[in-house]
């Protein structure tokens, strides 16, 4: 699996969020909610969509327990927080190093490639994780859950100390 490092800049979204674990997974009713109110975001910055991951902190994936909770984010750029319709929340991702890299395939293939990215990639790299959240990048070639989807992951990444 190719990694790309990108220096991210801050990028303004909007969105919509839940509490929820790998065990107790609400993603499928975070992304409905978010998809039924799109059309009322007026000043979006292209049509790429963010699923955001937000943890506690970085024991998280130390001591990983799938019912640990985090917060879910389903997102879109935006120019600003100005134009924020019923039930929108505003959300940004601070500037900083990621390591992107591209998953093929359906959902259910995910652990493999986090598998990848954190027992293989990471700890060989040069880096580890930075507290910043993760996401990942719903393009043009998003396919929800089919076999020939593609979507970017973003992991935020600091040089090792």
């Amino acid at each position: 699996m190719e990694v790309r490092i990108e220096e991210l800049p801050q990028k303004t979204l909007i969105g919509k969020s839940l509490r929820m674990s790998l065990a107790k997974n609400k993603t499928h009713q975070l992304w409905r909610s978010f998809m039924l109110d799109r059309n009322a975001i007026k000043n979006t910055v292209g049509t790429d969509l963010y699923s955001i991951q937000v943890y506690d902190e970085l024991l998280y994936f130390e001591n990983f327990n799938p019912n640990t909770e985090f917060t879910k984010w389903a997102a879109i750029e935006v120019e600003n927080h100005d134009l924020l319709p019923n039930d929108f929340l505003p959300f940004s991702i601070e500037s900083g190093l990621y390591a992107v890299f591209i998953h093929k395939g359906a959902v259910s293939e995910f652990p493999k490639t986090f598998q990848f990215i954190f027992t293989t990639w990471l700890p060989q790299s040069a880096y580890e994780l930075d507290n910043r959240p993760h996401f990942e990048l719903l393009g043009k070639k998003y396919k929800n859950n089919s076999p020939s989807s593609e979507e970017e992951v973003w992991i935020p990444i600091q040089e090792k100390t």
